[in-house]
């Protein structure tokens, strides 16, 4: 799966990291894909529980070292 768009979030701190992808998933279309790379610890558990109460779907998360890649779809999983 190839994202549309990727937001680089090392070294933000909680809660701005979940809010900024936030508004990133806010900018763009039903059914696209955003990957997030964040920092592991709190935002790991943050960033995924806001962008699913917001009702987009967390489709993967992947360790890279010492940073996490999430991969997120606009308007949840059952979109086109």
């Amino acid at each position: 799966m190839t994202p549309d768009a990727r937001l680089d979030l090392k070294g933000v701190p909680c809660p701005a990291n979940a809010a900024r992808t936030l508004v990133k998933l806010g900018a763009m279309n039903e059914g696209e894909m955003l990957e997030v790379i964040i920092d592991a610890g709190e935002a790991l558990k943050n960033v995924p529980e806001s962008v699913t109460q917001e009702g987009h779907a967390v489709l993967r998360k992947e360790q890279c070292g010492d940073m996490w890649r999430i991969l997120i779809k606009v308007g949840g999983e059952d979109n086109p």
